[in-house]
């Protein structure tokens, strides 16, 4: 994983109305905290491939283990990441890295990201 930037210089905080977006709930504002949660725990990204991204803020990836991943962003993505190009996610902290620019995704349910200490849930909520 390449290097991960100061939490100024990642953080996105734009909402649909293009005002600073405050809520830190899945799939909007990235939090400062989150993101350096994400950072102390370098081993729980997951190395990824965009397959597509949509204007209503869904992305699909596919890891390099072959899980496919679905991710939501209140945003539309498709500006900041096309098909076929790499990205990561966090298994922990909901984070999806492009280049050097980090959002908070939802992780769509029954396509949660496991990492290596934790198996994918068979909860249905994804907890």
């Amino acid at each position: 994983m390449a290097h991960v930037p100061d939490s100024e210089e990642a953080v996105v905080h734009t909402c649909e109305s293009g005002v600073g977006c405050s809520d830190t709930r899945p799939g909007h504002n990235l939090s400062a905290v989150q993101l350096q949660l994400a950072a102390a725990a370098p081993s729980h990204w997951r190395d990824a491939v965009v397959v597509s991204a949509r204007e209503d803020g869904w992305v699909e990836a596919v890891t390099i283990e072959g899980a496919s991943v679905s991710l939501w962003n209140h945003r539309d993505l498709a500006d900041t990441v096309a098909p076929g190009d790499p990205v990561a996610l966090h298994a922990d902290h909901n984070v999806l890295a492009a280049g050097q620019r980090r959002f908070n995704v939802l992780t769509h349910v029954g396509r949660a990201l496991a990492s290596p200490e934790r198996p994918p849930s068979s909860d249905p909520s994804g907890r």
